[in-house]
């Protein structure tokens, strides 16, 4: 039996969903409410219709996140639909920028089906606890920026010069203890500056106790990512939540993409040059950027490393590029060498033929056969299109898109008929069915 593939174009309080076949065929639409009655009801029915069937949802890592970790948690099959890739179909499909959520159903439902390597989710709790971690430091830490930003406008109308950069909630102390404003205005501001201050005490206390919790998290995993110059317990959570199966990428080069730490082949003709990238996950990119600045700083091999790469007469930017292109690929070292020892497999049998990394890792130990990843501009791409290859056929993503509706109504449609059902919360759905006329 064909699989059905169901696209899901998610919102915070409704769900449009489009079922169709391997063969690009709309099978039926529907749409749903995302309380506790209509998850049941999309659930019920689709399962009841469909027992081969995976659920395609469009921003599986921002809106459509707690739509796909509840149908993970129910045993479903959920990939991830990239909403660059479905805004592409969508154009391509209505040749215009009109945009329903029935037309973006459809989307997601037509790049599953011509998408096979689409990520695969799974429910792991232990990185669902991980990813929400991360982001609860990463909020931490811009609450502690906007702090610090305001008591530094505080501090330049309380004392003359202001204060320096680099300000802890000590030294703030310190430089606000001698003030003793008479008037009404510098008595509010040293006030406002005081609160200020025990807001940056209270930030900096759950930054250190989010940072011993991730430190523990990453060290419990079994993983071995701070070991790593450069990489601390912050950034290895956010590797790990964010990278999840490190098998999903054949090899360092579409991990290196991913990361947008590789640049972009921009060539035409016999004119061959390449471009910064500005793709990619650009949370990874920033650890990568923290990791090259650490090392840059402090005696290591990749310090030594950047230095070659400006002896070469490289700028500091092309060389800071470089390397970060070779930490990308330490990072993915680490992730197989991680990945196969906790599923007992030697290191030399990772995946893209690449050997394990050892905890001394840095960025200049990579295997001897590195290819052209020293480079910041490699040559051009090979071609890959056969000689002769086989006539093009329509794109399938140019199936009709489905009619509007109205808000609360679930409409399936069939070949050979025609069916509604109507959602209510008080109970199951009413069913009439009609011939076609």
């Amino acid at each position: 039996m064909s699989r059905v593939t169901i696209g899901v174009d998610p919102h915070k309080r409704s769900v449009t969903i489009e079922a169709v076949d391997d063969h690009a065929q709309v099978l039926a639409t529907g749409r749903f409410g995302t309380d506790t009655t209509g998850y049941r009801l999309m659930l019920c029915y689709v399962r009841q219709q469909w027992p081969h069937r995976r659920w395609a949802v469009e921003g599986a890592g921002g809106v459509g996140r707690p739509l796909a970790q509840r149908l993970l948690a129910d045993g479903e099959n959920v990939v991830d639909v990239p909403a660059k890739l479905a805004a592409r179909v969508r154009v391509f499909d209505t040749g215009n920028a009109r945009k329903t959520d029935a037309v973006d159903a459809h989307a997601v439902a037509m790049v599953a089906v011509r998408s096979p390597r689409l990520n695969q989710l799974a429910y792991d709790e232990e990185l669902v606890a991980l990813r929400l971690l991360a982001d609860r430091r990463d909020e931490l830490s811009q609450r502690r920026v906007q702090t610090v930003n305001r008591l530094h406008r505080l501090l330049a109308e309380l004392i003359p010069g202001g204060a320096k950069r680099d300000l802890s909630a000590l030294q703030a102390k310190e430089l606000l203890a001698p003030v003793r404003p008479r008037t009404l205005v510098g008595k509010t501001l040293r006030r406002i500056a005081a609160e200020e201050i025990a807001d940056l005490v209270t930030v900096d206390a759950k930054l250190k106790s989010i940072k011993k919790e991730l430190r523990a998290a990453v060290q419990d995993g079994g993983s071995h990512l701070m070991d790593l110059n450069g990489i601390g317990p912050a950034g290895a959570a956010r590797v790990l939540a964010d990278v999840g199966d490190v098998a999903r990428f054949p090899d360092r080069n579409h991990f290196a993409s991913w990361t947008g730490t590789a640049p972009l082949d921009a060539s035409s003709g016999d004119h061959v040059r390449h471009r910064l990238s500005r793709a990619g996950n650009r949370r990874l990119n920033h650890v990568l950027h923290i990791a090259a600045i650490v090392q840059i700083r402090h005696d290591t091999e990749g310090r030594a490393y950047y230095r070659r790469k400006l002896a070469e007469s490289k700028t500091p930017m092309e060389a800071l590029r470089c390397l970060k292109r070779r930490l990308s690929d330490v990072v993915y070292r680490q992730l197989v060498a991680d990945a196969n020892t906790t599923h007992g497999i030697a290191d030399e049998a990772g995946p893209g033929g690449h050997s394990g990394a050892t905890p001394q890792s840095s960025a200049a130990d990579l295997t001897p056969d590195v290819g052209s990843s020293d480079q910041p501009q490699p040559g051009p791409a090979h071609p890959t299109l056969p000689a002769h290859g086989p006539a093009r056929t329509p794109n399938a993503a140019s199936t009709a898109s489905p009619p509007r509706r109205r808000a609360g109504a679930v409409k399936v449609e069939r070949p050979t008929g025609r069916t509604t059902l109507t959602a209510t919360s008080a109970g199951a759905p009413s069913k009439a069915t009609r011939p076609r006329a």
